[in-house]
């Protein structure tokens, strides 16, 4: 007789750095005879509703959780892709409210299992309350929840590497990211809360070769087994028939002449710091492709934003993308010899598969601890800014040259290729048959 399929509900946080990998995960376990509902924001899930519905799956279902609409929150804001930074209070507030709803799809659906995200301590303790085991599944490194767990239980005591810190001018803006009280919660109360909920396990998206002392650490801290899913993530970019503009724009280009500049979808750069970044690529005579953002309807003139007649001076080795950029396609090119990052995670991971050097500009909450990460393990370099936290030209210019062009950078890329290799062997599919057998086991299904 044909197994029975286990059903798997899925709750990210409502971002798409954390939907997509919600999504890749729920892929490796559909083709293990699962079936998954996604279970997001119609506005955080309609950029993907067409991929998921082009892949032809009985077995994955999107699910739309209606959050509460509040005043300064008109449903295209449902979502962090896009949204002004001074509503994501109203959005955590949202989110939080939409917890009767997500109890009442769990009711209609009733899932074996829940997988869940660490803003939302809710979402376990509805799932229990339906006698549902549900597991956390971290976006994030092991590295930097490790560091943020370590002050909460170990106040006077030093984090145990000294390669993960924080620059001065960056702990002001950490602390208040992660003690500030979103509806009544701050960020650490939250993740606390949705790994004491956790079944047993803790889903992690990363590598034991990139971060292992780091996982032990933390797994010291929670007195849980941490699963580190990266293999999962591992593909190759999509082929599409059409070449992309980059792409082709790239193609002209000599072998490792080029830098990628992205900050991802959620992190904008002030006016003065495009200016800054703009004259250290000028002046640093690296090939470009810089993708820049801005925030959902701002009506902000991209000509404005970059110094004068920048545009030109550079159009023959420069490349501005005002809109979507395939970064994988483009992190696998061979013409790229360095990535200009912001350092999420996400970011982090994409470069290292393609054995691409990391150069840091964190901006904000995991990222300058990211940005250390890389430097540690040798594959990256951070573009440091003044004790005042403002970015130079001068030190744009030094670190792009240090990475394309000099030894240093030879050896960045040498150690980012060896890594590349031992990451991209392992397809995931251990680590996924492993975690199918932990799934039956928390379901009581054998």
């Amino acid at each position: 007789s044909k197994e029975q399929k286990l059903s798997v509900l899925m709750l990210p946080w409502l971002g798409q750095g954390h939907l997509i990998p919600f999504l890749d995960l729920a892929k490796k376990l559909s083709e293990r005879n699962f079936n998954i509902y996604i279970c997001s924001s119609p506005a955080n899930l309609d950029p993907i509703r067409e991929k998921v519905s082009q892949m032809n799956l009985d077995s994955i279902q999107l699910i739309d959780l209606h959050l509460p609409i509040l005043p300064d929150l008109p449903t295209y804001y449902h979502t962090t892709k896009g949204l002004p930074p001074n509503r994501i209070f109203s959005l955590f507030e949202a989110f939080d409210k939409s917890a009767p709803n997500f109890s009442n799809i769990l009711e209609t659906l009733k899932p074996n299992l829940v997988i869940y995200d660490f803003f939302q301590p809710w979402a376990p303790k509805l799932a229990l309350s339906h006698n549902i085991p549900s597991v956390l599944f971290m976006i994030v490194n092991a590295t930097c929840i490790s560091f943020a767990l370590h002050f909460t239980k170990n106040a006077a005591i030093d984090f145990p590497s000294k390669a993960i810190y924080l620059h001065d001018y960056q702990n002001p803006n950490y602390n208040h990211i992660l003690y500030c009280i979103k509806n009544g919660v701050n960020d650490v109360q939250r993740i606390l809360g949705c790994l004491k909920y956790s079944s047993e396990i803790v889903l992690v998206k990363t590598f034991r070769e990139i971060e292992g002392k780091y996982i032990d650490y933390f797994e010291s801290i929670v007195g849980k087994k941490i699963v580190p899913l990266g293999g999962t993530f591992v593909s190759n970019p999509i082929d599409n028939d059409e070449e992309d503009e980059t792409i082709k724009w790239l193609n002209k280009k000599r072998a490792l002449s080029t830098v990628f500049v992205s900050f991802g979808s959620e992190y904008y750069l002030s006016k003065e710091e495009i200016e800054e970044l703009a004259h250290g690529l000028e002046q640093s005579n690296a090939n470009f492709i810089w993708v820049i953002r801005f925030p959902l309807g701002s009506a902000i003139n991209i000509e404005e934003e970059l110094p004068k007649g920048f545009s030109e001076r550079v159009k023959e080795r420069g490349m501005i993308v005002t809109g979507w950029a395939p970064q994988m396609k483009i992190l696998s090119h061979s013409s790229i010899g360095g990535f200009v990052s912001h350092c999420g995670w996400g970011s982090v991971m994409e470069s290292l598969m393609f054995g691409v050097p990391i150069i840091g500009i964190p901006i904000q909450v995991d990222q300058p601890l990211n940005a250390k990460l890389v430097e540690e393990i040798g594959v990256g370099k951070e573009i440091v800014r003044d004790s005042e936290g403002k970015l130079h030209r001068e030190v744009v210019e030094k670190v792009v040259k240090q990475v394309l062009f000099e030894e240093s950078g030879e050896e960045l890329r040498r150690k980012a290729k060896e890594l590349s290799e031992e990451i991209c062997k392992k397809k995931g599919e251990e680590e996924i048959d492993e975690l199918v057998e932990k799934f039956v086991q928390l379901c009581g299904k054998k």
